[in-house]
């Protein structure tokens, strides 16, 4: 009988399952990335629907207020309705499913800074007063931390002019 060489089988055997294991691990590694980039472009679409549905809401509940109004209560009744029909809150329920928590507290806050105005403004809060200066100066600012964590996200860095 001859004696087989298993050497170049097990060469080979070895070579093969050495393939499959890199091809494997390097397939692996560009899903793990492609689903990162996904997940930032998903991030970076719901902060812009944000950012926007709040600057479009301040904007609708600003120009109600200038408006004439018969009563207080529909004065109250056109701002909540400018505000509610923004929607805002559907971006904003989209922010606190896909933002990391330093995005979502910041993303809130600019929330309640655009109710507090909108409840200003329901109660006869007269646009340009001093008393709407303090709200759109705490607005600016929220928005400001707002945009700025949602950059830091997105690794694009602070843009310095706000």
């Amino acid at each position: 009988m001859r004696r087989m060489d298993w050497m170049p089988l097990l060469s080979t055997l070895a070579g093969a399952a050495i393939g499959i294991a890199a091809t494997l691990f390097a397939d692996r590694n560009r899903w793990r990335r492609e689903e990162a980039r996904h997940a930032l472009e998903l991030r970076r679409a719901v902060y812009t629907e944000y950012a926007s549905a709040l600057k479009d809401a301040g904007e609708e509940i600003r120009a109600v207020a200038r408006g004439d109004h018969m009563s207080e209560s529909a004065r109250d009744a056109a701002v909540r309705e400018a505000f509610r029909g923004t929607g805002l809150h559907t971006a904003s329920e989209q922010l606190w499913l896909v933002g990391p928590p330093l995005v979502v507290a910041a993303g809130n806050e600019a929330f309640h800074s655009l109710r507090r105005m909108r409840d200003a403004y329901a109660r006869g809060v007269a646009v340009g007063s001093a008393e709407d200066r303090a709200f759109t100066q705490q607005r600016r600012t929220a928005m400001a931390e707002m945009r700025g964590r949602m950059r830091e996200d997105l690794g694009i860095g602070p843009l310095g002019i706000e």
